[in-house]
């Protein structure tokens, strides 16, 4: 006989009032075997030093997860609003050093 399939499990999720919403546009990647660590930073124009704002550390299964969670949302994202298309693709090229995050 089929053992019933376990209920998923609800998480509540708090957002404190008082959490601040940080705005990125670079991200530094680095990994060892047990852990990804993305730092997220903001880089200005004409400035040629970018601060750190958050350190994510998780392992390297969650940021799989965390991988695929992103294409689904981005899929579904281009599919209301359009496809997001990268400078390359479009024919515009910032500066030598454009800002923004880089694969």
């Amino acid at each position: 006989m089929a053992q019933p399939l376990p209920q998923p499990t609800q998480i509540n999720i708090e957002l404190p009032a008082e959490l601040e919403a940080i705005y990125s546009n670079f991200a530094i990647i680095n990994h060892s075997p047990s852990e990804i660590v993305i730092d997220f930073a903001r880089l200005l124009p004409n400035i040629p030093k970018a601060r750190v704002y958050a350190r994510i550390v998780m392992t390297p299964l969650n940021a799989r997860l965390l991988l695929k969670a992103l294409q689904d949302n981005l899929a579904k994202y281009e599919e209301k609003f359009g496809e997001i298309r990268l400078p390359a693709e479009t024919g515009f090229e910032t500066q030598e050093r454009p800002i923004g995050f880089k694969h």
